[in-house]
């Protein structure tokens, strides 16, 4: 027969599932209180430097690994919310000398910039910089007359104005010197036969280095028909 209290002694799983998930939980906590962990973060870095006097000749890295430690809670929260990251500043005070990152220099500003993480280290074998002096030229905008597409018995009968008349173009040392001060803008348009009144596009300075203060300009000039003589 029996015992009257066999059923309060059967199995309920659902009763240790609970026991097990409450354990877990109070060890997960005690665990992420605990300091001495490391972890792999990738920091967002903003390179701080004279933009007025150079320009950078390749793409300045926008992210750097470090690998940090700290308590459980603070390494749980870069890892789950590492979109609000805060951006280093890495100061570059001399671009023109400065080939490669220096990863001490980087350590040492990550270091006072994060408060709750100890920086051990930053993760590249080679960041490579480059920096070269910035440097302007302004370039005279002459119109090319002599490859105007004329209809017949058509001439120009005005000067040939163009807006604006000079153009500010700013880049690296070595391409600005290879420009030259004037540029002959070609006026497209065939058999023309009246007065000309156009916006064309200046595309000689496409390189992505390179900056043009405008990248359109004004051209226009009066047409005239040569009477027969006759």
């Amino acid at each position: 027969m029996a015992s009257p209290n066999a059923s309060t002694r059967t199995f309920q799983p659902i009763k240790l599932l609970a026991c097990v998930l409450v354990a877990g939980l109070f060890w997960l906590l005690n665990a992420l209180n605990k300091d001495g962990y490391s972890l792999n973060v990738e920091f967002p870095v903003r390179f701080v430097y004279n933009d007025s006097m150079y320009v950078p000749t390749s793409p300045l890295p926008k992210t750097v690994m470090v690998n940090v430690s700290g308590n459980g809670w603070n390494l749980l929260g870069h890892a789950w919310l590492s979109f609000r990251t805060p951006s280093v500043d890495y100061v570059v005070r001399s671009p023109l000398r400065e080939s490669t990152l220096n990863t001490s220099a980087m350590t040492a500003s990550l270091s006072e910039q994060i408060k709750n993480l100890r920086v051990n280290y930053v993760i590249a074998d080679t960041l490579e910089l480059g920096f070269e002096q910035r440097m302007s030229r302004t370039i005279h905008l002459v119109p090319d007359s002599l490859h105007l597409d004329m209809a017949p018995r058509f001439v120009v009968t005005s000067l040939i104005n163009i807006r604006p008349e000079t153009i500010t173009v700013e880049g690296p040392r070595r391409l600005i010197q290879g420009l030259s001060d004037t540029l002959m803008v070609r006026i497209p348009g065939k058999r023309i036969a009246d007065n000309y009144d156009e916006e064309i596009p200046i595309n000689h300075f496409r390189h992505p280095l390179l900056k043009a203060s405008a990248n359109r300009v004004s051209v226009s000039f009066e047409v005239g028909e040569l009477l027969s003589t006759q």
